[in-house]
């Protein structure tokens, strides 16, 4: 993930004199996959900081300051939620991306990654890719929106005559086998909608971290589960779904948490980490903005804003700041 930078030309983050530096703060395993190439194509340096670091640095900073960050989300109704500074540790951040962390947080760089599963926004992106045919992880998502579930997912209603399974606290709508009918069904790939196979894939993928989720919580004693990361990108029914597993396996005595910056925690968290280089005009309270924002199912309203500086030697100074949406 690239996060938010600052280039500067002319003299390094420290004043010392060079002939030519651009830096810009990195993290997540691009950070490292594309260094070469950054340096290579453009001359910049990517300046690596750490993704658990990041990620929770990032969560923090908008749960402390940014208002209407948190939100619950199910059967098609958002609530925000208020969030007590004085009350916020210790919660549960599942980032979801291409593989899912499950991190502990206890305060302001005090954190654990206590459990994550692989199967995660990659799972889902790689298994569409193979079984729809579509070409972009935006287009999978599109997909199921229109997509039935219940042709393809084994229901408990299917196994006991459409009868709910009451003793055990089983609607007959609950999903008894993720893709259990193609397994009694004579047809081929090509015979089922390709936009059921994603319905299906999304909601077996969600079900699944919301319930491995719950079930950390449920460990560790957390109260608070709050979910972010490339997967979810706004999508009503990712939130919907992992809502329902988080409610069913608490017996309704936890809800998951959204944020609205869910896709720029780590961009933001490097972003941050500039102050820990020195530049005391990139402390957290100068971050946050009120600025108005084009509504985005995909998007978490981030905005990046830029300003050029020069001094009379001309030295260059490109600083960016990241404005969040109230």
């Amino acid at each position: 993930m690239l996060c938010d930078c600052k280039i500067i030309k002319g003299e390094d983050c420290h004043g010392a004199s060079v002939s030519e530096k651009n830096i810009i703060k990195a993290t997540g395993g691009g950070a490292f996959k594309f260094a070469d190439l950054f340096k290579e194509k453009l001359g910049m340096t990517l300046d690596k900081v750490d993704e658990m670091n990041s990620l929770v640095a990032g969560a923090n900073f908008l749960l402390k300051a940014a208002s209407h960050e948190a939100y619950t989300y199910m059967d098609g109704q958002k609530e925000y939620v208020q969030i007590d500074q004085n009350d916020l540790y210790p919660y549960l951040l599942v980032n979801i991306g291409s593989g899912v962390s499950m991190i502990k947080v206890d305060g302001d760089g005090k954190f654990e990654r206590v459990s994550g599963t692989s199967v995660g926004g990659g799972t889902f992106w790689g298994l569409g890719k193979l079984l729809t045919k579509c070409k972009s992880f935006d287009e999978l998502l599109e997909l199921s929106y229109s997509g039935n579930n219940r042709v393809i997912d084994m229901l408990v209603g299917d196994i006991y005559g459409g009868m709910d399974y009451s003793k055990i606290g089983l609607s007959s709508t609950a999903i008894a086998s993720s893709f259990g009918k193609a397994v009694s069904e004579d047809k081929d790939l090509e015979e089922y909608k390709p936009e059921d196979v994603a319905r299906s894939l999304l909601r077996m993928i969600s079900n699944n971290i919301g319930q491995i989720a719950y079930l950390n919580a449920l460990r560790f004693g957390l109260k608070r589960i709050f979910f972010g990361g490339f997967f979810i990108r706004g999508h009503a029914y990712t939130m919907d779904t992992i809502s329902v597993a988080v409610n069913f396996w608490s017996n309704g005595e936890a809800k998951a948490m959204f944020l609205r910056h869910e896709g720029f925690l780590g961009a933001l968290g490097a972003f941050m980490s500039y102050r820990k280089d020195g530049f005391a005009d990139l402390m957290a309270h100068h971050l946050v903005e009120q600025v108005p924002t084009k509504p985005s199912r995909n998007a978490g309203g981030g905005l990046n804003n830029s300003k050029i500086l020069k001094d009379g030697n001309e030295n260059i100074s490109i600083e960016c700041t990241m404005q969040l949406s109230n």
